[in-house]
């Protein structure tokens, strides 16, 4: 990691890393503030230095409002922003986040987002660790998808995405009396990487035809008397990729043990 070797260098490797874990790791007795600047003092950092650098980590994660409060003031969001705003005190090259948007309000993920964009943009290298498929989506230019404990594929969001054809096709019937139904009368255009969701009523199954296929389908599932609530052609998400690849949900006993790390760097820019 960084040109260190992890297990004879583990020392050089803890210099140039940061770390943000699953749960929050501040003082609650502590201000913003004084989290940040004790850290710096950790980091053998000047006085003023760490002062230099709380100050413009307060305000690059919207936290200079309530710097010189309690930690145990601030909301769930404005703690995990804390979190992030610590482990990059030292200023690490490289960056590891452990599910660091678990338990977070839509509108709170994605001012996260915002701010892992623009330390990538700074030069930071970011290893994140999610079960959120559209956070690794959305955030990484490298995916390494992980099934009980081994790595089943890896590539660039639209490289796995691509394992399930350019464009797919998804079904939703209106009942769960017509999944049965719906997936004999489309039989003829399932494949091995068809993705057949009975709890959401869902078929989804690669267009390689585009408009053609999906005329077909809904003539199959007219002859057949199928009710579809919802019908059409999209691009394959990485939730169905993941599906496909490892026979269940990222959350699910299939694959209780997996999580998607996702590497996000400017060097890997290029495979996007």
């Amino acid at each position: 990691m960084a040109g260190y070797d992890t297990v004879r260098q583990a020392a050089g490797v803890r210099s140039v890393i940061g770390l943000t874990g699953q749960h929050s790791a501040v003082d609650d007795l502590l201000t913003g503030r004084e989290n940040l600047e004790m850290l710096g003092a950790l980091y053998h950092l000047s006085r003023s230095e760490a002062r230099r650098r709380t100050k413009s980590a307060l305000a690059d994660f919207g936290l200079t409002e309530p710097a010189d409060r309690p930690a145990k003031t601030y909301s769930g969001g404005m703690r995990r922003r804390l979190d992030l705003a610590a482990s990059l005190v030292g200023r690490p090259p490289v960056l590891i986040l452990d599910e660091p948007t678990t338990g977070l309000d839509p509108v709170t993920r994605t001012d996260l987002w915002t701010a892992i964009g623009r330390l990538v943009a700074n030069g930071t290298t970011v290893l994140l660790t999610t079960q959120y498929l559209e956070e690794a989506d959305h955030l990484a230019h490298r995916i390494v998808v992980i099934d009980r404990g081994r790595i089943i594929a890896n590539g660039s969001a639209d490289q796995l995405k691509d394992r399930l054809g350019r464009d797919v096709i998804e079904v939703r019937v209106a009942d769960s009396a017509d999944f049965g139904p719906a997936a004999t009368a489309l039989a003829s255009l399932l494949r091995d990487n068809s993705v057949l969701d009975r709890d959401r009523q869902r078929l989804t199954m690669p267009a390689p035809h585009g408009a053609a296929t999906l005329s077909a389908a809904l003539g199959y599932l007219d002859r057949a008397g199928v009710r579809v609530a919802d019908i059409g052609i999209r691009r394959p998400s990485l939730d169905e990729v993941f599906i496909a690849l490892t026979g269940g949900p990222a959350d699910g006993p299939p694959a209780g043990e997996a999580a998607e790390p996702a590497s996000t760097s400017p060097q890997s820019r290029s495979t996007r």
